[in-house]
C-alpha cells in the first residue's frame, strides 16, 4: 500500500471488521467494487493481521442468495464469516426491504477480541458503533474506521468519525483495493441511512 499512510505501525497486531452491507453500499456508491483479496493483503502488509471479520446477513429462505458465492469464497480465504438469517418485510412504501443488522454480533466480536489486537479497524459508518469503540479504546486498543465522506450524503456519522483515533477515507482506498475493470458511478433508487439496520439486498451485484 505504497503511498498511502493508514497509521498502521509494523508492530501492531491488527483485526479488520467488516461490516458487509453498509461497506458495499458506500463502494458502490463511490462507483467501485471490492476485490477481497487485494484488501485482506493490503492490511496484512501493515502489521500482523490476527483476524479478518465479515459481517452480513443472509436470505436463508431463498434457493439462491446473490451473496452466497461471496460468502462461501470469503469463508475459504481467510476470512471468520459471522453470518444470519435475514428477515424480509415489505415497508410502509410498499417497497420489499430486508432487515440483517449485525450490530450486536460486530460489537461482541470486537469487545472479546480487544485483549488480543493493538489496533481495531472497523469497515462502516454506522453511528452506533460509537460506543463499541469508546469502550475498546478504554482497554488500549487504537481504533480506525473506514467510511466515506465523499458520498452525497456521507456515510459515515460525524459521531462515529470523531470518537475514532483515525478515519480513512474509503474512495482513497480505491487504486488499492478495487476490483480490476471497476465500473462506471451507479445512480441509487435510495441511498440508506447511516443507522438503517434495513439492507436492501435487490439486484447485489458483489459476485457475478
Amino acid at each position: 500500500m505504497a503511498g498511502l499512510d493508514l497509521g498502521v505501525y509494523s508492530t501492531e497486531k491488527v483485526a479488520l471488521f467488516i461490516d458487509g452491507a453498509n461497506l458495499y453500499a458506500a463502494a458502490r456508491t463511490l462507483g467501485f467494487d471490492i476485490d477481497y483479496r487485494k484488501l485482506r493483503a493490503a492490511f496484512a502488509r501493515q502489521g500482523t493481521l490476527v483476524r479478518a471479520f465479515y459481517y452480513t446477513a443472509l436470505m436463508e429462505d431463498q434457493e439462491y442468495s446473490p451473496l452466497r458465492p461471496l460468502v462461501d469464497w470469503l469463508d475459504y480465504n481467510g476470512f471468520t464469516m459471522v453470518t444470519k438469517p435475514a428477515k424480509e418485510f415489505v415497508g410502509q412504501d410498499g417497497r420489499r426491504k430486508v432487515k440483517g443488522n449485525m450490530d450486536i454480533e460486530l460489537a461482541v466480536d470486537m469487545m472479546e477480541m480487544a485483549e488480543f489486537i493493538d489496533h481495531a479497524i472497523l469497515f462502516s459508518g454506522d453511528g452506533d458503533f460509537r460506543s463499541v469503540i469508546e469502550a475498546v479504546q478504554r482497554k488500549g486498543v487504537r481504533c480506525t474506521v473506514v467510511s466515506s465522506i465523499r458520498t452525497q450524503p456521507p456515510m459515515i456519522a460525524d459521531e462515529l468519525r470523531r470518537q475514532a483515533d483515525q478515519f480513512v477515507e474509503l474512495a482513497d482506498l480505491q487504486q488499492t483495493i478495487a476490483r480490476e475493470g471497476g465500473r462506471p458511478p451507479q445512480p441509487r433508487r435510495e441511498m440508506p441511512s447511516r443507522d438503517d439496520d434495513e439492507d436492501d439486498y435487490e439486484d447485489d451485484p458483489l459476485v457475478r
